[in-house]
């Protein structure tokens, strides 16, 4: 079978004919011909197949996110220093992306005017902070809109307000103790049923490609082939600079080898990169972590697992800065501080519901939506999802295992003569150091 790479190149390249013969055969958003309403069709499809699973994925995730504190329940200080350094990694992750979105100007000069669903109000922390607050267990809303004398009535989900109600739960079944644990298994179980579906609609985005990246050129032109190049390089810009800027940097700013982390975390970078899945790739992430960088398994069997579904530089960070500002100027909308700082809180807060598989799709739903920004950006990103998709996940899983190697350096408890121990060309250190096993005494730490 043809690997999934040449799949996607073909399907942006069918995709850009088809979009061309629709677009020079009359076709246009408000009316499609026949070739450009089945393009519509495909793409809008496979972006609504998506968004079903966001909800239940976003509550889940979180969910077992939690969960796994209790595997810590005596290294509370550990657990503390984690998400603390996940929180500071995004927000310089997501600074970068900010700024890069705002000297390239990737959507910038194509003439498009918004989408007629568009209110012209962009977010605001009044509106943030109220959002925050659920309107009932599930988040749901309602709208009624007429049409032809007829009232049609949508049901729509507040992710802020699921990302809430699955904290809250997380944190309520943690409390609960015994009695949730077959609740907590449910939602582990439930989790993992969710990302098999999902991978299942991972394995068909060719045909998603097809139609998007096609319905795209058909509905926008030329501009559109232009405007998501470049906003596909300002992405590996900013991930490249996270990457080989910042994560460089806490690795020699805390007095270790830039050298040794590289070498160590480079074979789950390079599986992180061909298989676009933090969760696929966690086995690899976790090993390296502690065969490699010198972290104690009893502490990276909680820091990476929950990596895998909260510590997202690329998708969680660069991605939806720069898709934000990419979204924004497209559609001819200005963004003032206070749209940016919300981008950036959001990044930080909303790193929680991403989830290993398609955590930028969730990521970049809950940006626009809190920013008010179209949605219809979503459909248009996704055309090149794939491509950009590749390198964020390789910078997430870099993420994933500096993190707990910086807070066992800061807490004492990194193996320094594993973490400096010769590769020799090998994905793993030598065999004759001895990796660690047992958590060193810091671990005892009590809140």
């Amino acid at each position: 079978m043809t690997s999934f790479g040449p799949q996607i190149i073909a399907a942006l390249i069918v995709g850009l004919i088809l979009g061309l013969v629709a677009k020079y055969t009359g076709s246009t958003a408000d009316a499609p011909n026949a070739l450009g309403e089945a393009l519509q069709i495909i793409g809008s499809s496979y972006v609504a197949l998506l968004r079903t699973a966001v909800i239940p994925l976003i509550f889940f995730a979180v969910v077992a996110s939690i969960a796994n504190l209790a595997q810590v329940t005596n290294a509370a200080r550990l657990a503390w220093q984690t998400l603390l350094w996940f929180g500071i990694t995004a927000l310089i992750s997501v600074t970068i992306g900010m700024g890069l979105g705002a000297f390239m100007r990737p959507g910038a000069n194509t003439g498009q005017s918004t989408p007629a669903e568009y209110d012209g109000k962009t977010g605001d922390w009044l509106g943030f902070l109220t959002g925050l607050i659920p309107a009932n267990f599930l988040g749901l809303g309602a709208s009624t809109k007429m049409a032809e004398g007829v009232a049609t009535t949508s049901i729509s989900f507040n992710v802020l307000q699921i990302l809430v109600i699955a904290i809250a739960v997380g944190i309520a079944a943690l409390k609960v103790g015994k009695q949730a644990e077959p609740f907590l298994a449910f939602s582990a179980s439930m989790l993992s049923i969710i990302q098999k579906v999902l991978w299942w609609i991972i394995r068909i985005a060719p045909l998603g490609t097809v139609g998007l990246i096609g319905n795209a050129v058909a509905s926008y032109g030329w501009d559109t082939i232009g405007a998501l190049g470049k906003f596909t390089a300002a992405i590996y810009i900013g991930l490249a600079l996270v990457l080989f800027a910042l994560y460089p940097i806490l690795v020699r700013s805390h007095g270790l080898s830039i050298k040794q982390y590289f070498s160590g975390v480079w074979p789950a970078v390079q599986l992180g990169f061909v298989s676009r899945s933090s969760i696929g790739t966690l086995p690899l992430t976790q090993r390296v972590t502690e065969r490699n960088l010198g972290v104690p398994s009893a502490y990276a069997s909680f820091a990476v697992p929950l990596g895998a579904t909260t510590k997202m530089d690329g998708c969680a960070a660069i991605y939806p800065a720069i898709a934000a500002t990419f979204v924004a100027q497209f559609f001819g909308i200005d963004l003032g501080l206070t749209d940016y700082l919300l981008i950036a809180l959001v990044s930080v807060l909303g790193s929680a519901a991403t989830a290993g598989t398609t955590g930028a799709v969730v990521m970049l739903t809950l940006t626009l939506s809190t920013l008010g920004l179209p949605l219809a950006g979503v459909g248009l990103l996704l055309a090149v999802d794939p491509i950009v998709d590749m390198g964020r996940t390789a910078v997430n899983v870099a993420g994933q295992a500096l993190v707990p190697t910086i807070v066992a350096k800061r807490e004492g408890i990194l193996d320094m003569e594993l973490y400096n121990a010769p590769r020799n060309g090998n994905p793993f250190a030598d065999d004759s150091v001895p990796a660690t096993t047992s958590q060193p005494e810091a671990t005892s730490v009590t809140s």
